[in-house]
C-alpha cells in the first residue's frame, strides 16, 4: 500500500508542478484544466494517507505533508470560482431596461442537429446578443427564424469548427471579422448601442486550443488573448469580451489576459459555471467566457440546459451602471506579466495594432 500511495503521490505532485513551467506545450498547458478533479483526487489521496498508512512512520508524514501542499496549491486557483470567494462584480441594483444588456453565448458543435434547442432557448430568455461559436452555414439557415427579433447580425459560416455568428436585437456598428493570429481562426468586434444610447465595445472570441489533433501549443490561443486585452487596457469605452476561449477561467494564462486588460470575471464569489463538457459531469470546466469592464455590474449569470452540444450554453445580464460600479476592481499586474503579455504576441508575430480599434467617435 505505501508504494502504491507513494506513486499516486508522485504523480499529484507532477501534475501541480507541470503549470508552473510557462513553456506552452498543450500538455503543460492542458494540466490547468482539470484542477478541480484534480483537487478531488488529491484530497482522497491525503484521506487515503491516513487510514491506510502508518501515522507513526516519517515517510507517511513526509507524504502527507507533499499532498496537503498541492491540495492547497490546487485550492488556490479555483477557490475564487466558489461561494467561499468575495464577489469581484457587484450585484446590480433596480435600473432602466435601456441600460441592460443580456447576452447568450453557445458554442454550438457543428455536427450538432439540434438547432431548435438553441432557437427554443433564444425564445424562452429573449437575450439582446446571441453569438454561436462553430456555427456553419447549416446553422446560419437554420437561425434566420431569430432574425424577425434580432436584425442586427454578423455572419461568419465556416465548416473548419471556427464559424462564428453574431445576432443582436440592438445596433451593431464598426462591424469587423478580423483573423487575428490564424488565417482560418475568426473573431468579431463590432461597437453595439444600448436602449440608453450607450455604446459598448464588443469581442467576440473563439481562439483554437493548445491540444494534439489543433495546435500543439497554446502559443496561438494565449497571442489572440493578449492582443486584445491589450487593446481594451486603455480604452475609456465600456467593453465586453465574450466566448468560447478554450482557456479555463482559473488558468495562468486567462488570469495574464484579466490583469493585462483589466476586465472583470461576474463568476468570481459565485461558482464555476462549467461549461464543458456537457456529456461528461466529471470532467467538467468553465470554457466559455463573459469578461467586461468596471462600466457594468451584474442582474445574473447561468449556464443554460443542453442544446445537443458537448458545451452548455451561458446567460450573462449586465447593466450598465459606471457609478455603481467605479470601485470594482479585478486583478492587479506587474512588471513581470507585461514582460510575460509582450512576449507571448512577439512569439506569434502580433500586436495591438491588429485588432480593430472599434472608434467610438464613429
Amino acid at each position: 500500500m505505501t508504494a502504491i500511495l507513494t506513486f499516486f503521490t508522485t504523480l499529484a505532485c507532477i501534475v501541480t508542478l507541470l503549470p508552473f513551467s510557462r513553456h506552452p506545450h498543450w500538455i503543460i498547458r492542458g494540466m490547468d484544466f482539470p484542477r478541480l478533479q484534480f483537487t478531488i483526487f488529491i484530497t482522497a489521496l491525503l484521506m487515503a494517507h491516513v487510514i491506510f498508512l502508518n501515522t507513526q512512520s516519517p515517510l507517511t508524514w513526509l507524504l502527507i505533508s507533499i499532498t496537503t501542499l498541492c491540495l492547497v496549491w490546487q485550492l488556490w486557483w479555483i477557490l475564487p470560482y466558489t461561494r467561499l470567494w468575495r464577489q469581484e462584480v457587484k450585484a446590480a441594483n433596480k435600473s432602466s431596461p435601456d441600460k441592460r444588456i443580456s447576452i447568450i453565448t453557445a458554442n454550438v458543435l457543428t455536427p450538432n442537429r439540434n438547432a431548435d434547442k438553441l432557437i427554443q432557448l433564444v425564445r424562452t430568455h429573449e437575450p439582446d446578443v446571441l453569438v454561436t461559436l462553430e456555427s456553419d452555414q447549416w446553422w446560419e439557415d437554420q437561425l434566420k427564424v431569430v432574425e424577425g427579433d434580432m436584425p442586427h447580425s454578423i455572419k461568419c459560416p465556416l465548416d473548419n469548427l471556427y464559424g462564428m455568428h453574431v445576432f443582436s436585437k440592438l445596433p451593431l456598428s464598426n462591424q469587423e471579422i478580423a483573423y487575428l493570429v490564424e488565417k482560418d481562426v475568426p473573431s468579431i468586434h463590432t461597437t453595439l448601442t444600448l436602449g440608453s444610447g450607450d455604446r459598448v465595445r464588443m469581442h467576440f472570441m473563439h481562439p483554437a486550443p493548445p491540444s494534439p489533433t489543433e495546435n500543439p501549443e497554446s502559443a496561438e490561443r494565449d497571442a489572440e488573448l493578449i492582443i486584445v486585452a491589450k487593446s481594451v487596457a486603455n480604452s475609456n469605452q465600456p467593453v465586453i469580451v465574450t466566448g468560447d476561449l478554450n482557456d479555463v477561467a482559473w488558468s495562468a494564462t486567462t488570469r495574464l489576459f484579466r490583469k493585462i486588460s483589466g476586465l472583470l470575471d461576474p463568476r468570481v464569489g459565485r461558482g464555476m459555471l462549467n461549461t464543458f463538457h456537457a456529456d461528461f459531469p466529471f470532467l467538467r470546466w468553465p470554457l466559455d467566457h463573459l469578461f467586461h469592464s468596471q462600466h457594468f455590474t451584474l442582474n445574473s449569470i447561468k449556464r443554460l440546459p443542453p442544446i445537443g452540444s458537448d458545451h452548455f450554453a451561458l446567460l450573462t445580464e449586465l447593466t450598465f451602471s459606471p457609478t455603481a460600479g467605479a470601485d470594482q476592481a479585478g486583478l492587479d499586474s506587474n512588471a513581470s506579466d507585461h514582460k510575460w503579455a509582450k512576449d507571448i504576441a512577439e512569439n506569434k508575430g502580433v500586436s495591438i495594432n491588429d485588432v480593430p480599434p472599434l472608434d467610438d467617435s464613429k
